[in-house]
């Protein structure tokens, strides 16, 4: 988000079992993007969460729920929206096979946040307009990029 984003929007990640550090093949897909990486972290989605946690807008899980990831449970006023995604730490195989699924991962990001970016500044005075336009991008694939 912040790559393609600039400082239009502050976003965060963060996961179910954060390893204390950022997946090297992560890095990798970053960096070959051209994305800076430098201060980037592994942390938990409870930073977000609870007491003394500033409050947020909009939450995008990308959990897998096919794979029975944990998706978070936030409480609080903002909207919320499934990206689901198949989680290309999981990918089990060769150093090729590992760079091909965090290459993926990154290109549906890449095309899903695209289409994030050209809602109309308009529909965030209309949650369920929010709403309804964030579920169909959640939907949007790689290979869809060209017709975002």
């Amino acid at each position: 988000m912040h790559a393609w984003g600039g400082a239009r929007f502050e976003a965060f990640s963060a996961g179910s079992q954060p390893t204390g550090r950022i997946n090297p093949y992560a890095l990798e897909t970053l960096a070959a993007a051209g994305i800076p990486t430098a201060g980037l972290r592994s942390k938990s989605w409870d930073e977000f969460s609870g007491d003394g946690a500033e409050p947020l807008d909009l939450v995008v899980t990308v959990c897998d729920s096919a794979a029975s990831e944990p998706c978070p449970v936030f409480f609080g006023d903002f909207v919320r929206t499934h990206w689901g995604l198949p989680d290309p730490a999981a990918v089990e195989g060769g150093d090729a096979e590992k760079r091909a699924a965090f290459a993926q991962a990154h290109a549906t990001i890449q095309a899903r946040l695209m289409a994030f970016l050209t809602l109309s500044p308009e529909i965030w005075a209309d949650r369920k307009a929010l709403k309804l336009a964030l579920d169909r991008i959640g939907f949007i694939q790689s290979e869809d990029a060209t017709h975002v």
